[in-house]
C-alpha cells in the first residue's frame, strides 16, 4: 500500500507576470526572453496566451522536497533572464492595475484560435494560475478521485488566493481570478462521472458536436489530463510565496493518497451536490482563509480555520507516509498570517496606491 502511494508523483505549472520594474506595468516581452534562454529553458519555460505571461513547468517529482528544489530553480532562472531584459516577474493571480486591453496575444495558432472562439470573454483573460498534477496511472481511479476531490476544491482555492485587485480597484474578492475565468465555458467544479468511459463519452460528444476540437479545451477546476497520466488541479491562483505553493501541492498529494487508502478499505468520501460545493467555492473566492464554509455533514457554517484543522487530522496518515509535515504545518501559518490576497489588500489600504 505504501509503495502504491509513493508512486503519486507531483508536478506544478505556474504562470508569472512580466512587469516593468520602473512602472510596475505588465510588459510584453516574453518572446525575447524565451529566445535568449532557449537552450537553458527547453521545455521547462513556455509562452502563454499573452506576451506579458510566462509559464514554467516543473519536472515530474517523486517528493515535495524534490519539487521544492525544482520550483526554486525555475523561479530563479526566469527572474534572472527577466532582469537581463530590464523586466521582472510577479507571482499572483491578477495584476493590480494593468488593463487587459493593452496586452499582446502570443503569435501562435492555438492562442489566436482561442481568441477567435471566445471573443470579448477571451480578451479579458489577464489572469495567472497554478496547476498541480498528481500522477495516477489507472484511468478509472483518476475519475473516482476526481469525483471525491470536488468537495475539497474550495478549501484549496482559499489557501492560494492572490488576486484581490482588478484594474486598480479592490474587488471585494480574494480570488477575482476565479470570477474572470468562469466566464469561459467548461470551467468551474466538474460534475461527477461514473467511470473513465463515461467521461470519455462526454468528451467525444463535445468533439462530435464541434464544441471543442480536443479535450484540452475542457478547463475545469480539476480534470484528468488529456495527455499525461495525471489528475490536474487547476483551481489555484499563482502563489506569491513559493512556500505556499509547496504547501498546497503537499495538501493535494496527501488528500489524494487518503482517498485512495479509503477506497482500498471499501470506503469513500461522500459525493455531495455540485451546487453545494459551488456555494463553498463562492465563499472561498470572496473571503479566502477568512471565510466560513458549509460543513455539509452538520449542515452548518464553520470557520475555515476549524475545517482545515479537521482536514489536517484527516490526512495525518498520508502526511506520515509522504513525510510532508513541514509543508502541511504551514497551512495554519497561511490562515493566521493571511494569504497573498490579504497582504495585497493591507498594502493597498495603507497607501491607497495600487502600484505599491
Amino acid at each position: 500500500m505504501i509503495k502504491e502511494l509513493t508512486q503519486l508523483n507531483v508536478g506544478v505549472e505556474e504562470e508569472y507576470q512580466l512587469v516593468d520594474p520602473n512602472t510596475g506595468e505588465l510588459t510584453s516581452f516574453v518572446s525575447e526572453i524565451l529566445n535568449q534562454g532557449a537552450t537553458l529553458f527547453r521545455d521547462d519555460v513556455k509562452p502563454e496566451l499573452l506576451q506579458s505571461q510566462i509559464e514554467i513547468g516543473s519536472k515530474v517529482c517523486n517528493t515535495i522536497d524534490d519539487l521544492s528544489v525544482d520550483l526554486k530553480r525555475l523561479r530563479s532562472i526566469v527572474k534572472d533572464y527577466a532582469i537581463k531584459n530590464k523586466c521582472d516577474i510577479v507571482a499572483a493571480g491578477t495584476h493590480p492595475f494593468s488593463h487587459w486591453r493593452n496586452q499582446i496575444v502570443t503569435d501562435k495558432d492555438r492562442y489566436h484560435g482561442f481568441m477567435d472562439s471566445t471573443q470579448y470573454v477571451g480578451k479579458r483573460m489577464l489572469i495567472f494560475g497554478m496547476h498541480i498534477h498528481i500522477g495516477i496511472e489507472d484511468k478509472d481511479l483518476r475519475i473516482d478521485v476526481m469525483n471525491q476531490m470536488r468537495y475539497f476544491m474550495p478549501h484549496i482555492l482559499a489557501l492560494s488566493s492572490s488576486s484581490p485587485m482588478w484594474q486598480g480597484n479592490l474587488t471585494g474578492f480574494k480570488s477575482f481570478r476565479s470570477i474572470i475565468f468562469e466566464d469561459l465555458p467548461r470551467t468551474g467544479i466538474p460534475e461527477a462521472f461514473k467511470s473513465f468511459s463515461d467521461y470519455d463519452n462526454y468528451v467525444k460528444t463535445l468533439i462530435r458536436c464541434n464544441s471543442i476540437d480536443d479535450p484540452t479545451k475542457i478547463w475545469w477546476d480539476i480534470r484528468p489530463h488529456p495527455n499525461y497520466p495525471t489528475l490536474e488541479f487547476r483551481i489555484c491562483d499563482c502563489c506569491t510565496l513559493i512556500d505556499d505553493a509547496l504547501t498546497i501541492a503537499a495538501l493535494i498529494q496527501a488528500l489524494v493518497g487518503k482517498l485512495i487508502l479509503l477506497r482500498k478499505s471499501n470506503m469513500t468520501w461522500r459525493n455531495y451536490r455540485g451546487s453545494l460545493v459551488n456555494e463553498n467555492k463562492w465563499r472561498a473566492t470572496k473571503d479566502g482563509v477568512n471565510s466560513k464554509l458549509i460543513d455539509f455533514g452538520s449542515k452548518s457554517e464553520v470557520s475555515y480555520k476549524e475545517l482545515m484543522a479537521e482536514m489536517i487530522d484527516f490526512i495525518q496518515e498520508t502526511v506520515d507516509i509522504f513525510n510532508t509535515h513541514q509543508y502541511i504545518e504551514n497551512i495554519m501559518n497561511i490562515i493566521n498570517m493571511g494569504s497573498s490576497a490579504d497582504r495585497q489588500i493591507q498594502v493597498f489600504r495603507d497607501s491607497a496606491n495600487p502600484k505599491d
